[in-house]
């Protein structure tokens, strides 16, 4: 099917950003509020919108095999916008080989809004390819609604996108590629960024992969030069990333029924994608970024839906299990963090535990060793708690501080949080991914990205069971787990 040109005069076409004239910016806000975006600029522009090509060179001219695997794209939407739905739909439809689009599937989580009813199911039946309506019934959340819509694919891998994306030229093929090459391949297009004010087409970098930090939530980071080498050097082949973002991804059907599908023991929507990532490595599979596949997302400051049970408890709940059945030993990394989450009722894992030891899946030091040695998670470490001053029994606290801050104290609440610190065999002190860094002897001491390479974050345990570091400052630590005593 021919991709869209450009309409001018239209609004946003290229992907340009749409301007709200002032004598609007009162009704903007307003509507804001609906879906956390500029629903104005939205309905102003065209559904099937032009963009603009923004693969690497590199990507525009690979050749694809002849036979590839036929795919169902799966999008879940509550209340969602009627302009950003459709033009994900279209933008699937315009820039999808026909051969390969095997259906849309739209599944509908329980929305309230008339238009998404009786209007959708008939506007749906006039597009070009088939896409089907499937609805919930009563509010599943994202997880079991991906479910629902997984059940009824015909097409051979299942290809799950949010319902505010943009496809653009050439998304799907190498997706498909990959898997057609090995099925036990999960891909990940580059997630581009569509502004929540413009809708502007912003690119994102081909230099980020997935990582995590120690209270499990999902980070981009810098991807490192090992695996730069490993492509040598060729930004167009896939990146093997360590986890994924887990709105848009791909995996063939089977392979997704066969390594345990999403853990139903979830709610709503928070942790899945850590979950899958780490099943997906840890039971042998292969889990990527394609450079050469691209596809919007409009980003928002904070979702406008509400959580049964709170955002919070929710999450914590999902994470919970995560660590219980995938994380061994560095399970204590997060609910040394998430103190709160050691009361949650996560439920019964022991399903997802037998699936584990049904698939022989690695260790979780297995995928810190091979996978995601970079990780913030140290792999080997000599203690994990708070470090106490012996004489005030005030403790070190980063206080919620960035990096390139001093540390702080403050009274010891014996909560976690923010007072949790490693000792690594690296002779790090670490609090996620900062560590204890000084510069010069009379300090201060500062919270630095850990970098790994010694210097002023490296701190010596000595036999006197004493910590030193050239700035001066030293502690000494009890036998016990529990206490590090700071002279």
């Amino acid at each position: 099917m021919p991709t869209v040109r450009e309409q001018p005069g239209l609004p946003g076409e290229m992907g340009k950003p749409v301007r709200t004239p002032p004598e609007e910016e009162a009704l903007m806000k307003e509507k804001f509020k609906l879906n956390q975006f500029n629903l104005l600029a939205s309905d102003s522009i065209s559904l099937n919108r032009s963009l603009p090509d923004v693969r690497l060179e590199g990507c525009k001219t690979k050749k694809y095999p002849p036979l590839m695997p036929t795919t169902s794209v799966v999008i879940v939407f509550h209340n969602e916008a009627w302009s950003t739905l459709l033009r994900t739909v279209w933008s699937i439809i315009q820039r999808s080989p026909r051969p390969l689009l095997q259906e849309i599937l739209l599944v509908d989580d329980a929305s309230e809004r008339d238009y998404l009813g009786e209007e959708l199911e008939q506007h749906v039946k006039t597009l070009p390819v088939p896409v089907r309506v499937l609805r919930t019934g009563e509010r599943s959340g994202l997880i079991r609604a991906r479910l629902l819509g997984a059940k009824e694919v015909t097409g051979q891998v299942i290809t799950f996108l949010d319902a505010h994306v943009e496809c653009t030229e050439g998304w799907l093929e190498p997706l498909l590629a990959r898997i057609a090459e090995d099925r036990t391949r999960v891909v990940c297009p580059i997630i581009d960024v569509i502004s929540d004010e413009t809708f502007e087409y912003v690119t994102a970098s081909d230099m980020t992969w997935g990582g995590f930090n120690w209270k499990l939530n999902f980070r981009w980071y810098r991807v490192p030069q090992r695996e730069m080498e490993r492509r040598g050097g060729d930004r167009t082949q896939p990146l093997r990333t360590p986890t994924m973002a887990g709105g848009l991804f791909a995996i063939d059907k089977e392979y997704f029924e066969k390594i345990g599908r999403y853990d139903e023991g979830m709610d709503i929507w928070g942790g899945e994608n850590l979950e899958m990532s780490f099943r997906i490595w840890q039971c042998g599979g292969t889990l990527e970024i394609i450079p050469c596949s691209h596809v919007g997302h409009v980003f928002r400051d904070k979702s406008p839906y509400s959580f049964p049970g709170g955002v919070v408890n929710v999450v914590m709940k999902n994470s919970a299990r995560v660590a219980e059945v995938w994380m061994d030993e560095w399970r204590d990394f997060f609910f040394e963090m998430n103190p709160g989450a050691r009361s949650v009722d996560y439920g019964d894992v022991s399903n997802r535990r037998k699936l584990r030891q049904d698939l022989k899946c690695k260790s979780f030091r297995w995928f810190l060793e091979n996978i995601y040695p970079e990780s913030q998670m140290p792999l080997d470490y000599y203690y994990l708690g708070e470090i106490r001053n012996a004489d005030t029994q005030s403790c070190l606290d980063t206080l919620g501080r960035k990096s390139g801050e001093n540390l702080g104290t403050s009274y010891c609440h014996g909560l976690g949080g923010n007072q949790v610190f490693a000792y690594t065999k690296r002779q790090q002190i670490m609090s996620d991914d900062n560590c204890l860094d000084a510069s010069n002897p009379s300090g201060p001491v500062k919270l630095v990205r850990c970098h790994g390479m010694g210097g002023n974050q490296m701190w010596t345990y000595t036999e006197k069971v004493t910590w030193v570091n050239q700035c001066c400052m030293y502690c000494t630590m009890t036998r016990e787990k529990s206490v590090v005593k700071l002279a």
